[in-house]
């Protein structure tokens, strides 16, 4: 990318991530969750505490295109999930531009998971702060979800890859407890799928494979070759049912037979941080398959990340922001993932979000637009990919000359 391009490029982005911390700190990083209808302290009694009621109330809060939380008793509150985008996306920013505000929020962040963890368990674990109801299952508030701990743990990682504090460290290894003694494994043959919550066999395979990716990681780290082993079998279930044109269904259950974006993406970033924590490359012919049927199948000529493969519409934030992390991550086996992150990065910010900094959660069509601050889902995860976006941009522009990569 030509000097003149790549410094447009950061500016933008730059201005983009500033406008959207500027919004976080002014609602004290509290916004709605896409699924936090069940809060709707007015309805929820009407549901009569049936399944389908639920799914009703839970589903028309978050598809009505127009922000009907306020009017139904939903507050704004801080997320879990949220809470550990947020503190990769600012040690992410800490990296890239040395400043010491950057690193403070990534603490605070980690400090508020420290003090919010789901009580009751075997090792540090999150979930949601609202009943869920899905086809599948009901879980209640506050039950962990190996998702959210699994991409909690990470920012812990991250967190101890960059300060090297033993106690960011801790929690990951506590975390690999959760998920070992608390989640359980189905079976397949040798393989294993890791379950989604504690409260049920539920298998899905973003869920299966960021487990995986968390006990790698970990295990990597700390020497534990039961949790590499269960790692390794994880992986193994996903590969096992990749579909012949590279894609995975989100689960192999009947009524889970879709494919979507950002839980393609998921996936492949989950076989690379396997790949890269274990230096084992079984996985491999999998990972490329996918990553390039994923590539071909998820994005417009213009940077527009579709929502499933076989449709564009809904086009929603998370796509967006989960596209941009893959393509960052990726960038080592594809040299053109670069570029297209940034046309995705800059379709997002012109398209979808607003002049006051927060992204919008969907656009439904050119007039259609849901407005929606959500947190975790669109202002989390958009801070964490844009700045992966910069400090990639920052290191690749600075390779070919001597000094620190640092943007002032």
């Amino acid at each position: 990318m030509p000097a003149e391009c790549a410094a447009g490029a950061k500016s933008v982005l730059l201005d983009s991530i500033h406008r959207l911390t500027r919004w976080l700190e002014i609602h004290d990083y509290r916004g709605y969750d896409t699924f936090d209808g069940l809060n709707a302290r007015y309805l929820r009694p009407l549901t009569f505490d049936t399944s389908l009621l639920r799914i009703a109330l839970q589903q028309g809060v978050r598809r009505f295109p127009i922000n009907l939380r306020p009017f139904l008793g939903i507050a704004p509150a801080r997320s879990t999930k949220a809470m550990g985008f947020l503190a990769r996306g600012f040690i992410r920013l800490y990296q890239c531009t040395g400043e010491a505000k950057w690193r403070g929020r990534a603490e605070s962040m980690l400090q508020w998971l420290v003090e919010n963890q789901s009580p009751g368990y075997s090792g540090a674990c999150w979930g949601n702060h609202f009943d869920y109801q899905s086809r599948s299952v009901f879980v209640r508030a506050l039950s962990p979800s190996v998702v959210w701990t699994s991409l909690i743990g990470h920012a812990f990682l991250d967190a101890y890859d960059q300060f090297r504090e033993p106690k960011y460290l801790d929690t990951a290894i506590s975390c690999c407890r959760h998920i070992e003694r608390d989640l359980g494994a189905s079976h397949e043959g040798e393989a294993r799928c890791i379950h989604y919550f504690p409260t049920t066999a539920l298998q899905v395979h973003n869920a299966n494979t960021l487990g995986a990716s968390l006990l790698a990681r970990t295990g990597s780290c700390v020497g534990n070759r039961s949790w590499l082993d269960l790692a390794t079998r994880a992986m193994q279930y996903t590969a096992n049912n990749q579909r012949d044109n590279g894609s995975w269904y989100y689960g192999e259950a009947a009524n889970l037979h879709w494919v979507d974006n950002f839980h393609t993406a998921y996936v492949l970033d989950c076989f690379k941080w396997y790949a890269k924590a274990t230096n084992d490359r079984r996985f491999d012919r999998h990972m490329m398959y996918g990553y390039r049927y994923w590539k071909a199948n998820f994005f417009l000529a213009d940077g527009t990340p579709r929502y499933y493969d076989r449709k564009t519409l809904p086009l929603d934030i998370q796509c967006s922001s989960q596209a941009i992390d893959t393509l960052v991550f990726f960038q080592d086996r594809d040299p053109a993932s670069l570029d297209l992150a940034l046309k995705v990065a800059q379709w997002t910010i012109k398209h979808l979000q607003n002049e006051s900094g927060y992204f919008y959660y969907r656009r439904y069509s050119r007039w259609i637009v849901n407005k929606t601050p959500t947190l975790h889902w669109g202002q989390a995860t958009m801070l964490c990919a844009l700045a992966g976006l910069l400090q990639a941009l920052a290191i690749s522009e600075n390779a070919a000359r001597p000094g620190p990569t640092l943007i002032r």
